[in-house]
């Protein structure tokens, strides 16, 4: 991202209390390389900065809803077009003793008909981008 299209978005991140190390445009930059590339975090190239700084400022925005404000105005003023539909489920491995394998119990309880009681389904889901016209 460009200087010229980073001022267009400049007023949806929020003011720094102190001067960052890094700037917002410098950070951005960084999320997108990720996003791009499909890296892990570690893996990011040393030119973008110390990882751990890059990620915590960008868990911080998105946990205060910044990333997704920044996100859709680009899309509102046409910078950018982004449709995005993701669903994760957990997948969770957990070993099993070869006796515990496939042999019913006597009198064992069967599930709720009753989603409730069953409880609800661990679901890992990421905020998606809408276009808005």
């Amino acid at each position: 991202m460009t200087e010229q299209q980073y001022k267009k978005i400049a007023p949806c991140f929020p003011k720094p209390r102190k001067p960052p190390t890094m700037s917002n445009l410098f950070v951005l930059n960084a999320l997108l390389y990720v996003l791009e590339n499909g890296c892990k975090w570690r893996a990011l190239p040393s030119e973008y900065g110390n990882w751990h700084t890059v990620y915590t400022r960008l868990n911080r925005w998105a946990k205060s809803g910044v990333l997704q404000r920044v996100f859709l105005y680009m899309q509102r003023i046409g910078m950018i077009r982004v449709n995005v539909r993701i669903v994760s489920l957990d997948s969770t491995c957990i070993k099993v003793h070869p006796d515990g394998m496939g042999a019913l119990k006597k009198g064992a309880d069967n599930p709720s008909e009753e989603r409730e009681a069953d409880g609800i389904p661990n679901f890992i889901w990421s905020p998606h981008l809408i276009e808005t016209q």
